[in-house]
């Protein structure tokens, strides 16, 4: 598989008024097209910075990051961020407001017929078609968090960026919301970075899960490759024996291996 994302020696610190704190050191890792990766660990251990990084909201006091041949200096079209909290503008429609990110992208070289397709499009795909005229508060938590995905899918990124998307809904919701995600991924094709805290959601969606080590001075602890067929039903999953052994490695990182090193 081709590289989209190299991440080479990576190392983010911070200036505090206590002095200088280093929440990564020597990240190193590679993420190729059309895969999808999730970063796990526990809370401080640099998830979200590293996919600041990514995103190039933040960048790194050492080494380097590289999307699709070019050095990330900033934050581009080609790198779509998915955050937990929707981030909806709420005096616009559903529809605007994913039109709006689509207008950005795409609006020196399409027509607003094509804009509009292209918007409406993406609403269908994740079956939100009935609400695209609705404001952000006469829908629910989990319909803004399918606009904000359709968003970010409408711009066609290279790479899609999700800060804990479903962490602030509920169970079920989660659920609904993680099949919808696997479904739209399958149509796409399209190369995720997902931060979680969410074992078996790590494991259900991810080819790959990247274990953090705690803070400070974070950095890759473990990878472990999922070996699951896609697509993924998560019933059927259930007395699978490779997500269960995909699902107690993580457990032993994260609550054996990383507890036992903090006490």
């Amino acid at each position: 598989m081709k590289p989209l994302v190299q991440i080479q020696n990576v190392g983010m610190s911070f200036e505090t008024k206590k002095g200088r704190f280093v929440a990564l050191r020597d990240i190193n890792l590679q993420i190729n097209e059309g895969e999808v990766v999730s970063l796990i660990g526990h809370s401080g251990c640099g998830k979200s910075t590293l996919l600041n990084l990514i995103a190039g909201l933040t960048l790194p006091t050492d080494g380097a990051l590289i999307c699709n041949g070019r050095e990330i200096a900033g934050p581009g079209p080609e790198r779509a961020v998915v955050f937990q909290n929707h981030s909806l503008l709420p005096w616009l429609t559903c529809f605007d407001n994913v039109y709006l990110g689509v207008e950005r992208v795409f609006g020196q070289k399409e027509g607003k017929d094509k804009l509009r397709a292209r918007t409406q499009a993406a609403i269908e795909m994740v079956h939100m078609g009935h609400a695209a005229t609705k404001y952000p508060g006469e829908i629910s938590g989990g319909m803004k968090q399918r606009i904000g995905i359709a968003r970010a899918f409408a711009m066609e990124p290279k790479i899609l960026l999700m800060d804990e998307p479903f962490g602030a809904l509920d169970a079920l919701t989660r659920a609904a919301l993680q099949d919808e995600l696997i479904g739209v991924m399958q149509k796409t094709g399209a190369t995720v970075v997902m931060v979680t805290h969410d074992v078996d959601e790590a494991v259900l969606l991810s080819d790959r899960v990247v274990m953090l080590t705690n803070g400070p001075a974070a950095t890759i602890g473990e990878i472990l490759d999922v070996r699951l067929d896609k697509p993924r039903d998560r019933l059927t999953l259930a007395t699978d024996a490779e997500y269960t052994r995909c699902r107690a490695a993580i457990i032993e990182f994260l609550y054996q291996k990383q507890v036992r090193k903090a006490a």
